[in-house]
């Protein structure tokens, strides 16, 4: 598989000199190939992976004058063919490692932590500073409203996730949607584009300057709630650095609230996305906390 993914790229692209590539993860979504050790490729596993690839490099494309920190910038992609496979987008590769939680645990320097924060929390403010008008108008962007969008995830969870729960974490999850959906912390929304998947794996920084050197993989971008993002924050990093992060940030009363409502439901998607993809791994690590 991973030599057809090349023969592809070859076939669109054959001024690329290739000299040697090799598998970087097993993503959720797609599957990535580092060539050269200077270019990233990535290939949709799945149907519904080419449509979000898709969307998401009308996104990066629109955005990259607008974000100060280095974001992927697709120079290379194929959607003629929309078959799992032969789609593909590439970049040049982005300086820097993922910033772990471990790694920022590790940092005992508070200047050098807060300088981190200030540097997440400034990306987020120019991304979640795109308006919603704008997004819709020109890339016709669809607005993910959090309001139905947690509405649907709990129709799904109920109706594929309950049967392998045990009753008291069924009752538990039943009170929070509920509480969440029918509270006042939606009633005053105002929605932006956001990463959607701001998790410690799609930060990348250089633990030797303490700097942030870009953000990746915007496969979760979408118009939504800012909260979401500060939600991936949260679960990487730990209520600490979340609430250092949330002091950074313009105010938003009710925004540490629903962030921590996202964060409850990060396990229970990954458990959906296992059995809607047959990703048996993804299944068992999602509601492993639930049976």
């Amino acid at each position: 598989m991973i030599n057809n993914y090349m023969k592809n790229v070859k076939s669109i692209y054959p001024s690329i000199s290739i000299e040697n590539f090799y598998l970087n993860e097993m993503g959720q979504n797609n599957d990535v190939l580092i060539v050269n050790h200077s270019l990233v490729f990535r290939f949709p596993k799945y149907k519904n992976g080419i449509i979000q690839l898709k969307r998401e490099t009308e996104i990066l494309q629109y955005i990259k004058d607008i974000i100060s920190t280095p974001i992927p910038n697709p120079i290379y992609q194929y959607f003629e063919e929309l078959e799992p496979g032969k789609v593909f987008t590439g970049y040049h590769l982005i300086d820097g490692v993922p910033l772990w939680g471990e790694s920022l645990s590790g940092i005992k320097n508070h200047e050098l932590v807060k300088s981190l924060a200030t540097q997440l929390v400034s990306f987020l403010v120019e991304l979640h500073s795109i308006s919603e008008e704008k997004l819709s108008r020109e890339l016709k962007l669809k607005v993910n409203n959090p309001r139905e969008e947690i509405n649907k995830l709990y129709s799904k969870i109920q109706k594929n996730l309950f049967a392998f729960m045990r009753k008291e974490a069924q009752k538990e999850i039943s009170h929070s949607f509920e509480k969440f959906l029918n509270g006042e912390a939606l009633s005053k929304l105002h929605l932006s584009l956001i990463h959607g998947d701001f998790g410690s794996s799609n930060i990348l920084w250089n633990p030797e300057s303490s700097r942030i050197t870009g953000i990746i993989d915007f496969g979760g971008s979408c118009l939504g709630d800012p909260a979401y993002d500060f939600a991936g924050i949260l679960s990487s990093y730990g209520r600490h650095f979340f609430d250092m992060c949330i002091s950074l940030y313009p105010n938003d009363s009710e925004l540490s609230d629903r962030a921590n409502f996202y964060k409850s439901t990060f396990a229970l998607q990954e458990a959906l996305h296992g059995i809607e993809n047959d990703d048996k791994q993804a299944f068992e690590s999602g509601i492993k906390g639930f049976r």
